[in-house]
């Protein structure tokens, strides 16, 4: 696999390569995703580009492909506790869904004190309106999950943390919506931690997002996966927990840890990422899928030209 991640850092799917302008204005540029509107639906195609602190950094090997294979394989097993926009796979990193009313918020749930929550308790901050008691240390387990939602920033700013009350009292979100949000995130990431400890895995925390459809709720984006979850080794936890060292992971926090200790926290020039950087990190993505899923990944072999054009027929099939 190693060899396969080498040869893939000089062909990696950048973006939808719309270059005779097929799509017109329907396709919009995320920090990681092209989508094309469709009118009442989207198709969303998962690029290689890989983001931290808000920024576009570089492109990482396969990453598109392992997040969309990841997404779909999340969504599939928590259908039974909440609906999804999900309407069809249209190539190993592009998907076919539903537009939904997309709710103005991130829905972050925390099962342990660490990141920016652990950062902003230190400085004796609350945690999204919520505050924590005295004395807890890096990486400690709540007694039971914290939802700490954050307002949504246009690209190249930062989000920014509120409470579950503001969210209400601004008018964001009504009172009985942002009940039942509350009550599917838990139950999500019950699910998540429930199926993660069966692969010796720990769900620290995750971000999902959460939109209407024809007035009910569903789960849209993604769900789960290394760019918007974090994972920690389970069998390592306590000891390095004792100690107070890093915990190991699985997810791309690490690229994270790297940015900050090169004094890069999103604003001004980004460090260079490394080509071997790039392999290490493309390893940790394919590692989270294998290690969530139990299936080995088996990368496609059609290259980001032919995915273009296997998605834009698809695209044009159905305009």
């Amino acid at each position: 696999m190693i060899d396969r991640i080498h040869a893939g850092l000089n062909s990696t799917f950048e973006k939808l390569d719309d270059s005779q302008n097929i799509l017109g204005n329907r396709l919009i540029k995320g920090k990681v995703r092209e989508i094309v509107d469709m009118g009442d639906t989207l198709v969303l195609t998962t690029s290689d580009r890989i983001s931290a602190f808000d920024r576009i950094l570089s492109t990482i090997p396969f990453k598109g492909e392992v997040l969309n294979k990841l997404s779909l394989y999340w969504f599939d097993n928590t259908k039974d506790i909440i609906d999804n926009h999900i309407i069809a796979q249209v190539s190993p990193r592009s998907i076919h869904v539903n537009k939904c009313q997309v709710l103005p918020v991130e829905v972050i749930v925390r099962g342990y004190l660490t990141g920016s929550a652990w950062r902003d308790y230190k400085k004796g901050l609350d945690i999204s309106g919520i505050k924590l008691p005295e004395g807890m240390k890096m990486d400690q387990k709540f007694d039971k999950p914290i939802i700490t939602p954050s307002t949504k920033a246009e690209q190249g700013d930062h989000d920014m943390p509120i409470s579950c009350d503001d969210i209400v009292s601004k008018g964001l979100v009504s009172k009985e919506l942002w009940a039942e949000v509350e009550d599917k995130a838990i139950k999500l990431f019950n699910r998540g931690t429930e199926l993660a400890a069966k692969r010796g895995l720990i769900l620290v925390d995750t971000k999902y997002e959460f939109g209407l459809l024809n007035g009910k709720l569903v789960i849209v984006d993604e769900i789960h996966t290394p760019d918007s979850s974090r994972y920690w080794y389970s069998d390592s936890y306590k000891e390095s927990f004792d100690k107070g060292e890093n915990q190991k992971k699985v997810d791309k926090e690490f690229l994270r840890q790297w940015l900050m200790d090169q004094g890069f926290m999103g604003d001004g020039d980004a460090p260079e990422i490394t080509s071997q950087m790039r392999v290490d990190i493309a390893q940790k993505y394919i590692e989270a899928y294998e290690l969530l899923t139990g299936h080995k990944f088996v990368p496609s072999e059609l290259t980001p030209e032919a995915e273009s054009k296997k998605i834009l027929k698809y695209i044009t099939d159905k305009m």
